[in-house]
């Protein structure tokens, strides 16, 4: 399941990531790395961006970058 498909208040754990590797690596920079646990917090009126809570921080991401971030949902 990739995080864009996740919807308000469900979570899931980052298992990989679409070759995007400049992306991959600010990611990672910031906490958002493989093994992480992730909650969609909300998305914005036209869907665009989300909001999501990674370990213990808010981040809002574009939902192309959300497309590219594959989950296990819980």
């Amino acid at each position: 399941m990739l995080l864009s498909e996740l919807k308000s208040g469900e979570s899931g754990i980052v298992k990989d990531f679409l070759n995007e590797h400049r992306f991959v690596l600010r990611l990672n920079a910031i906490g958002l790395t493989k093994d992480a646990m992730v909650t969609l917090i909300r998305t914005a009126p036209f869907g665009d961006p989300i909001e999501i809570k990674v370990r213990d921080f808010y981040l809002a991401i574009r939902k192309e970058q959300a497309e590219k971030i594959i989950l296990e949902k819980l």
